[in-house]
């Protein structure tokens, strides 16, 4: 019998597990940001977004289904699945799509991943989370290395398409930073795994209703290329990651998240140059120098510290 049926918290996975989900989440998702600028070539932004959340529901539902495991929501976890639909899943992917019609793959990545900036004050104000003087520098340079990726003298602040871009993309890191606060505080009494479908399942037609009135009906020119990248969209980056996702930033202090996170952007950074020739600029690669020296102080914290002490 599962733990939502019995009314047993959900114990939260052991760094080890966490840590290698993380690794995962960081290539899927960092191939992901090329991916999505070539979907979105083709698809609608909303529709684009509202299709992964389809693909990525119904693949979960049929393993669930398969496995015995698929169980309705408990009352008590009502309140992070519907954060988790709202903030991760609507207001992060429409924003994401949105912003990434207007801005290069790469920097779109770097932008979206700016979540520290808006958990860490909250996280060691609100959650009590001990910062310590490793995790701190750590953390000042992954967040140097975000403005030096950013580079905000590289683009025309004249330009409104382009201002706009960069803005909805700083919105989605703002919906994804408080989806990653409240799963952090929330006692699971349903894994994330069981949770992930039904979250998708509430936040697609909210995403349909968004894109029909704003794109309208879908016209889509189908081809065998355009079904492989909905596929991996809503099989790998949203059903796999989007649960892996969730149980990282349950097993991991908020703040160590949101930084070890910051390697998608890194990815996506050098995918996007080798895939979609984006330019691999001097203050790219500076930044991508800074944050990873942050993560590996970050992680090197994690590790000196016991895990009961995270929690």
């Amino acid at each position: 019998m599962s733990a939502a049926a019995t009314g047993i918290a959900v114990p939260r996975p052991s760094h080890g597990r966490a840590y290698i989900l993380l690794a995962a989440i960081v290539v899927f998702w960092g191939v992901n940001w090329p991916v999505m600028k070539i979907g979105l070539q083709v698809v609608p932004p909303l529709w684009y977004a509202s299709a992964r959340l389809v693909i990525g529901a119904l693949t979960l539902f049929a393993i669930l289904a398969v496995t015995s495991r698929l169980n309705r929501p408990r009352r008590a976890d009502l309140p992070v699945l519907f954060s988790v639909a709202l903030l991760q899943m609507v207001a992060f992917l429409a924003f994401v799509n949105l912003g990434l019609m207007r801005v290069d793959a790469g920097r779109a990545a770097i932008l979206a991943y700016t979540t520290p900036l808006w958990v860490t004050p909250v996280a060691v104000g609100l959650l009590g989370e001990h910062l310590g003087a490793r995790k701190a520098a750590g953390l000042i340079l992954g967040l140097t290395g975000v403005v030096v990726l950013f580079n905000p003298l590289g683009f025309d602040w004249s330009d409104p398409a382009v201002v706009t871009g960069n803005g909805l993309l700083l919105l989605a890191a703002f919906g994804w930073a408080g989806a990653i606060l409240h799963t952090r505080r929330h006692t699971w009494f349903s894994s994330p795994l069981q949770l992930a479908p039904w979250q998708m399942s509430m936040a697609a037609p909210v995403l349909i209703a968004l894109a029909a009135g704003t794109h309208g009906a879908p016209d889509i020119a189908w081809t065998p290329g355009i079904a492989v990248n909905l596929i991996y969209n809503g099989v790998v980056a949203t059903a796999f990651c989007f649960w892996a996702v969730v149980t990282v930033q349950r097993g991991l202090p908020a703040v160590s998240t949101s930084l070890g996170l910051l390697a998608v952007p890194t990815a996506g950074m050098l995918l996007s140059a080798l895939i979609l020739g984006e330019p691999l600029t001097a203050t790219r690669l500076g930044g991508l120098v800074l944050i990873l020296a942050g993560m590996a102080l970050v992680n090197l914290a994690d590790l000196r510290q016991p895990e009961s002490a995270q929690h």
